[in-house]
C-alpha cells in the first residue's frame, strides 16, 4: 500500500487512462493494471493505492513508481509514496510428496485447523514469524501474511520437519 498525498478523481483517471475499470456502484476504486512489471492497483479517492500480483517487493516497489507516473501523466501530482509498505507477500511451494493431514492436526492442534468438509487445507497458523501456511494433501502449500520473503523461507524452514514426518 501506498498513500500518494493527493485526492484522486477516479471517473477522469478511467476516462483517460488505458488498462482501468471503474464501476463506482460495485466498487469504489479504479482497477489499473500494468504488463510490466505485471501489477494490479486500486486507486481510492483519497489517494490510497493497494498494489496486487507482482512477483517480488522489488517489482512491487517499481509498479507502484510507475502506477504514480500514469497519474502524473494524467494531470495529479502525486506527492511521493506516504507510508508505502509491504502488507502480505504470498508464496506456494510444493515439498513434492504426499502429507497425511489427519497425523498433522493430532500432532499440531495448537497451531493447526483441518475441517475438510470445509476446506481442502490444513490451515496452520505460525506464531513466530506470524504466517498463515495451507497445506494440502498433494503436498502444495500457500504461505500468507508474510510482510518479507525472509519471513517466508523461515516459515518453511520451521514447518518442513512436520510435513516431512507427516508424508
Amino acid at each position: 500500500t501506498a498513500d500518494l498525498g493527493v485526492r484522486l478523481d477516479l471517473k477522469q483517471i478511467a476516462l483517460r487512462c488505458r488498462n482501468t475499470e471503474f464501476n463506482p456502484r460495485r466498487f469504489a476504486a479504479v482497477i489499473m493494471r500494468l504488463r510490466e512489471p505485471r501489477a494490479t492497483a486500486l486507486l481510492f479517492s483519497s489517494g490510497r493505492m493497494v498494489i496486487t500480483g507482482t512477483k517480488s517487493s522489488h517489482n512491487c516497489s517499481l509498479a507502484t513508481k510507475k502506477f504514480a507516473y500514469i497519474l502524473e501523466r494524467v494531470g495529479f501530482q502525486p506527492a511521493g509514496f506516504i507510508d508505502f509498505k509491504i502488507q502480505n507477500v504470498v508464496g506456494t511451494v510444493d515439498v513434492g510428496f504426499p502429507i497425511r493431514l489427519e497425523g498433522v492436526v493430532y500432532a499440531h492442534p495448537t497451531f493447526s485447523s483441518y475441517e475438510p468438509e470445509l476446506f481442502p487445507g490444513l490451515i496452520y497458523r505460525l506464531v513466530q514469524p506470524r504466517v498463515v501456511l495451507l497445506i494440502f494433501v498433494s503436498g502444495k502449500v500457500v504461505i500468507t501474511g508474510a510482510k518479507t520473503e525472509e519471513q517466508m523461507v523461515e516459515a518453511l524452514r520451521k514447518v518442513y520437519p512436520v510435513l516431512v514426518e507427516f508424508r
